[in-house]
């Protein structure tokens, strides 16, 4: 009996988990509705190999995956919406979501420039960062998340090239990555369309993979000071990746 019961237990779905998945793109307050404009997988596992080759915007979108590509201006300000599940809450009074509070780490967007945002394969491309939130005065950019209620807004850089882009929200979970391997990734990416003057492509340029090693000093790191609370043990955490692009 006990055997069935763990094997039944294993067949439950991914989002039993006290993970999350990007879900909701909003421009200047104004939310698009539910998986419109936004790649989202139809899991909310997290990635835990910095070389997955689907490590951009991640894999298994939900389908159809939305054609909207969102209109913006340079300088607006762009947020993305994480939940527990697709929907937000799995369940009433869902103390998961939008992420289990113990899931402290850095939030990120990042920028890449594509002929048709609809349509481009997220590898190959070259990134630029636009904005990060990491550890302030112990104080992780997850927790900024989960006090926005699952928002997390960054500006569109007012001297960004108008065009197409796809905008990529990063969440970096660190409670387990003292151990190698073990930091969680949750992506997703936005289908935007950039109206504006300016000239810039990005500063900085990175690829996914490739950007990430996976013992980086803010990707291999005991996130637990002497008492054992999250907060660096009181030092400066290093954000991984580029600097984020200045006009």
């Amino acid at each position: 009996m006990k055997v069935l019961l763990a094997a039944a237990l294993s067949l439950l779905p991914a989002f039993s988990s006290a993970h999350c998945i990007a879900q909701r793109v909003r421009v200047n307050g104004q939310d698009n509705g539910q998986l419109v404009g936004i790649r989202s997988p139809n899991s909310n596992n997290p990635i835990l190999n910095v070389n997955d080759a689907n490590f951009a915007c991640n894999s298994g979108f939900h389908t159809p995956v939305s054609s909207k590509v969102i209109d913006v201006k340079a300088g607006d300000k762009v947020g993305v919406m994480w939940g527990h599940v697709i929907g937000g809450a799995q369940s009433a009074n869902d103390a998961d979501n939008p992420i289990a509070k113990s899931h402290k780490g850095p939030t990120m967007f990042y920028m890449a420039k594509v002929d048709n945002a609809a349509t481009a394969t997220p590898s190959g491309l070259k990134w630029f960062k636009v904005s990060e939130d990491g550890l302030n005065g112990g104080t992780w950019g997850v927790d900024h998340m989960i006090q926005n209620g699952g928002w997390v807004d960054t500006t569109i850089p007012t001297c960004v090239a108008p065009g197409n882009y796809l905008l990529r929200a990063e969440i970096i979970a660190l409670h387990s990555a003292k151990n190698q391997g073990q930091a969680q990734f949750y992506v997703g990416c936005a289908q935007i369309n950039v109206s504006g003057s300016g000239t810039k492509t990005g500063d900085n340029t990175v690829s996914f993979p490739g950007a990430y090693s996976a013992t980086d000093p803010g990707i291999l790191v005991n996130i637990y000071g002497a008492t054992g609370q999250p907060d660096g043990g009181n030092k400066p955490y290093k954000i991984p990746g580029p600097a984020v692009m200045t006009c």
